[in-house]
């Protein structure tokens, strides 16, 4: 693989074009996502925590903010080191700022795909289609590997097929772009999976998006890694750079989260983040800040900066295996802070992810989830089957917003259907996703 190939400014089905030079494809992907409807939707939707009405703590949303600006400090402080090593791709016209608006557009939109509730939703998606009465009435209408898309929902393939959405519906982002938002660039069912490398844990695009992937991967020359039945890549370069970000901000947010919560006391925190800051810590300076909170805000500060070296140190140590496709681990496991990472991912599990709140919030997040599909996907069913459709199922599809249901009603296979409500659904806020439920169910009824 090279860079100026890696760097491709083109868009899926548009013609090329000359590059503006007053503001480049990559900073315009950045404005498409933070104006689109589903990146919007990421303001209601739970981070960790349940949001408390007498603290503030991080939503998808504002994490995805956060991880955005760290990837665009990794992305520029990257470009600007491979622009030295690799005078060509300057001479080719690009700039430390387009490696800069390339990660930080592809973190904004990394947790995109999400359904309401995170995991718990993921969970309560994938373990409703594998239910026996649910896949003896839908397995043998569809493909097997279509099946495995529907039986093992992913955030990150749902986020892929978002944005290539046709029509007025898809932002049409830049292939560079859609490359290093691909964590896990293959597709969810393959013969053989190489445990050694990070990108294959997961999938990155759904049977759906299967050509438009291949034809991004042809135009950059990512690396084929897979066997004639499997379509399976390496990662783009810069995706690395994008799972750092993610990896920093979840690792220190969700402790500074939990600080401020009182779920962690401020001195096992100090303790870790000193460990990460080093020799440029100062605790008399430290000391003299009187609020709890701004002291963890230093500390978090100061911890994400030197994250951020040591992550670009490592990326350049290892950027001719990446060229190669043949490194394939996560750089924040590969770090000089790795050890603290692993206890704060430790602390976090223990006194964070498993607190009561939290796991009061993904049980309710499954149920809802859960019968939200146990609502709709017989609706589906009985519309795509031929049949007079019955009362109840009628008056539930007419609660899908109209271009959903168009496209429903216009999609020949189940498959793609189901694809379409699955878009509904992971799209939503957990308060709508939660409110729908309730009056679905008579639990509540509008305006009652």
């Amino acid at each position: 693989m090279n860079w100026i190939q890696l760097l491709s400014d083109q868009r899926s089905g548009e013609t090329r074009k000359e590059r503006d030079l007053q503001r480049s494809k990559f900073e315009q992907d950045y404005d498409r996502i933070i104006f689109s409807h589903p990146f919007r939707m990421l303001q209601d939707k739970t981070q960790v925590f349940p949001l408390p009405k007498q603290d503030f703590v991080h939503t998808r949303l504002t994490h995805s903010l956060e991880v955005a600006s760290v990837g665009r400090s990794l992305g520029k402080l990257v470009g600007e080191k491979i622009l030295e090593k690799h005078p060509e791709v300057q001479e080719a016209g690009f700039s430390s700022s387009d490696f800069g608006a390339i990660v930080s557009a592809a973190s904004l939109m990394h947790d995109m795909g999400n359904p309401p509730f995170g995991h718990s939703g993921e969970n309560a998606i994938s373990g409703y289609f594998k239910k026996q009465e649910t896949s003896y009435l839908i397995k043998h209408q569809v493909s097997k590997k279509e099946w495995t898309d529907l039986t093992n929902f992913e955030g990150n393939a749902q986020g892929f097929r978002l944005v290539n959405k046709q029509n007025y519906q898809g932002l049409k982002l830049t292939f560079a772009t859609l490359g290093a938002f691909t964590k896990y660039p293959r597709e969810s069912e393959i013969l053989s999976r190489d445990k050694n490398r990070k990108s294959q844990k997961k999938y990155g695009f759904l049977q759906s998006n299967k050509k438009v992937f291949q034809e991004l991967c042809e135009e950059m020359g990512l690396i084929s890694v897979g066997n004639e039945e499997d379509a399976v890549w390496c990662r783009h370069p810069l995706a690395f750079l994008v799972e750092a970000a993610d990896d920093i901000c979840y690792n220190i947010i969700d402790l500074e989260d939990g600080t401020n919560l009182e779920l962690v006391s401020l001195e096992q925190t100090k303790s870790l983040l000193v460990e990460i800051i080093g020799e440029a810590f100062q605790e008399k300076k430290f000391n003299n800040i009187l609020s709890k909170k701004e002291q963890v805000s230093i500390l978090r500060a100061m911890a994400i900066s030197q994250l951020i070296h040591q992550c670009v140190d490592k990326f350049m140590d290892v950027e001719e295996d990446l060229l190669e496709g043949t490194f394939d681990k996560a750089l924040t496991n590969m770090i000089e802070s790795t050890p603290t990472l692993e206890k704060i991912q430790s602390i976090s599990f223990e006194k964070i992810y498993k607190s009561n709140s939290v796991i009061q919030r993904e049980i309710a997040g499954f149920e809802v989830l859960n019968g939200l599909l146990e609502t709709f996907v017989p609706a589906i069913l009985n519309l795509k089957s031929g049949q007079k459709m019955s009362w109840h199922h009628s008056s539930l599809l007419r609660l899908l917003p109209g271009d959903y249901l168009s496209e429903i009603n216009n999609t020949e296979r189940l498959y793609e259907s189901l694809l379409v409500l699955l878009d509904f659904i992971s799209g939503m806020t957990d308060s709508h996703a939660l409110s729908i439920y309730r009056n679905i169910k008579g639990i509540s009824l509008p305006g009652v």
